[in-house]
């Protein structure tokens, strides 16, 4: 399977009060490292970052394609549909992911790929929720995100609804992924201070 990845930073990062991709974790920042351990699956060639207009980005791999949301405030659809586009038919499915998940797991995005069989998507479900931006996509669901961007209906709900998707749920990835850590977004200052004291690059002191 040709595989892509997409990685969402467009976000107004509200809660956090500053760009979550600029943020230092250890020697890196916060987008440089999810970047890198999104890179240990997919080819960085077929990796396409999705930011909104104007925003700064820390130094990159030069192969990884810059995109941009068209339509602000639209969720992860709207970036899905940037890197998407941007890929281009290059890939068969792609990984999506936020810039804010620091602890991701390799072999968390490598199961899902897995997982995806004959479906068009394969998306983690915790109870009644779902993790639109930890699971996979066929590029042929663009048409589809398309239509319901058109339409305002911005739920990655409607876009599970309307194709094959294979839902999984969260205690079936924990054989790679204990902790679920794939899954801790840092939505705030204290999600992000944990996730620095769980890798080490803070303490309590």
């Amino acid at each position: 399977m040709r595989r892509g990845a997409i990685i969402l930073c467009g976000g107004n990062s509200t809660r956090m009060g500053t760009a979550k991709a600029m943020l230092p974790f250890g020697p890196e920042l916060m987008l440089e490292r999810v970047v890198r351990l999104v890179g240990e699956v997919v080819p960085p060639a077929n990796m396409i970052v999705v930011a909104a207009a104007g925003q700064q980005l820390p130094s990159l791999p030069p192969e990884i394609v810059i995109a941009y949301d068209r339509r602000p405030e639209c969720g992860p659809l709207e970036g899905l549909a940037a890197g998407l586009s941007a890929l281009d038919g290059q890939v068969e499915a792609v990984y999506a992911t936020g810039c804010d998940v620091p602890l991701l797991v390799p072999a968390f995005v490598e199961r899902m790929f897995e997982l995806l069989g004959d479906h068009d998507i394969v998306v983690p479900r915790e109870e009644k929720f779902q993790h639109p931006l930890a699971a996979v996509y066929r590029p042929r669901v663009l048409s589809t995100i398309e239509t319901l961007l058109a339409a305002d209906r911005f739920r990655p709900v409607f876009l599970f609804e309307q194709h094959p998707t294979r839902k999984v749920d969260v205690e079936k990835l924990r054989e790679v992924d204990p902790e679920l850590a794939t899954l801790a977004n840092c939505n705030s200052p204290d999600d992000y201070r944990q996730a620095l004291l769980r890798t080490g690059y803070a303490t309590d002191a």
